[in-house]
């Protein structure tokens, strides 16, 4: 199908995807970040503490995750998406308006639950059972949203925090996500076929069948597969939660460094296109193990910078990574699984990838109070990417061989 075909005959569903992504902005790790250092300083805290708090509120979002995100294979997008995305307004409100320490980990939970967890997952859940031969493209371009928010937000609100206090800009977000809840409706407000609940079985994974949740937790693949996946969020979490840390040992303005993050977006954007394409055109199996090679030498790159554009680089190299993380673990438990319960597998790769954001941040800073800055981590953290990267070409040849047998 023509791609302006393709965007005409399908805008509804696609901006539905695109702005669920958006929104999950505001529970992620790159939006919450920048405001790292007020929150350590309004509840005086250290970065080894405030990254165990942070760990603490993650952690229980991905316990939360299992439990919950099978409704996506239950609820209908229309429903679960309105209710998730009200939900995160109203987790951003708890984060404005919240006097105590001790009530820190749950705003944390409900921020990382509703948006990181289940605002993307609904997001990409529908993508992946909404569309069958092009589901590569619809996630590329659902992902849109997640890169405009990751290249608009961090460097508007790090502005904006020099002119206006932090609280009003979370209660801002929170407002932001109520208002967009008529025109998340209004775009839902027809039903696409394939239906966005699990009455589609069309899509089939290995040996031409649907795999349950508990069949895939059984398969060494799930495991090979989603434990590599689980790095980038552990590490680039880690790296967007102490980027005021990282700037401050580098000897860098805040803003400069965030001032080129754009770059890593740009590149984002290309590469979650370009992946989408490859998906469609060569499968995920041959893509796997190469995505992540990029954020390991993106790694290298911000562990001997001198120089703030040394960053960029790296900050770029990430970006490469991360349009492979937007599209290839959605298309390939469709792909290996079946469509039938993505929901529930979706949901528990996606309970592993918060368990990740939640251990780094934790790590990392518990590291950094013992007297190892972030730039000296990264090494260790490039050396693992490379290593899960290649621990995946087996059990890929496996899964290649069962699907290619399939009747």
């Amino acid at each position: 199908m023509p791609f302006l075909r393709f965007l005409r005959e399908n805008a509804p569903f696609l901006m539905a995807g695109i702005l669920l992504s958006f929104l999950s902005s505001f529970g992620q790790t790159f939006f919450i970040s920048i405001f790292g250092g007020e929150i350590r300083a309004a509840f005086g805290l250290s970065n080894g503490e405030w990254g165990g708090i942070y760990t603490l509120g993650t952690g229980a979002s991905a316990v939360l995750m299992l439990l919950a995100g099978g409704l996506t294979d239950r609820f209908r997008v229309r429903f679960l998406g309105t209710l998730v995305v009200g939900l995160l307004g109203l987790a951003c409100f708890a984060m404005a308006l919240n006097p105590w320490a001790v009530a820190l980990p749950f705003v944390i939970l409900a921020l990382r639950f509703f948006g990181q967890g289940m605002t993307s997952t609904v997001s990409i859940v529908a993508m992946a059972r909404w569309f069958v031969s092009t589901r590569g493209r619809a996630l590329a371009i659902a992902a849109l949203g997640f890169s405009f928010g990751e290249a608009t937000l961090p460097l508007t609100f790090v502005w904006l925090k020099r002119h206006i206090d932090w609280h009003f800009l979370w209660l801002g977000a929170g407002v932001f996500c109520l208002l967009m809840l008529p025109v998340l409706l209004g775009l839902l407000r027809l039903e696409r076929t394939p239906l966005a609940v699990a009455e589609d079985h069309t899509s089939t994974g290995m040996d031409s069948r649907h795999w349950t949740r508990i069949e895939a937790l059984k398969s060494p693949l799930f495991w090979s597969l989603s434990l590599a996946m689980m790095l980038m969020p552990a590490f680039s979490t880690a790296f967007w939660f102490h980027q005021v840390h990282f700037a401050e040992v580098k000897g860098w303005d805040h803003l400069a460094l965030v001032a080129v993050f754009p770059f890593g977006t740009l590149a984002l954007v290309i590469s979650t296109q370009a992946f989408g394409w490859a998906i469609d055109r060569w499968g995920v199996i041959r893509l796997l193990p190469v995505y992540l090679l990029p954020f390991a030498l993106g790694f290298m790159a911000h562990a001997q910078a001198d120089h703030v554009w040394w960053s960029a680089f790296g900050i770029i190299l990430m970006g490469i990574s991360g349009g492979g993380q937007s599209t290839i673990p959605a298309a390939c438990w469709a792909q290996f699984f079946g469509t039938r319960h993505i929901g529930a597998i979706k949901s528990t790769v996606v309970s592993l990838m918060v368990l990740g954001s939640a251990i780094g941040p934790g790590l990392t800073g518990w590291l950094i109070d013992l007297g190892f800055p972030l730039p000296s981590q990264l090494w260790a953290y490039a050396a693992i990417f490379l290593l899960a990267s290649g621990a995946m070409i087996l059990p890929l040849r496996g899964a290649a061989n069962r699907l290619s047998a399939a009747p």
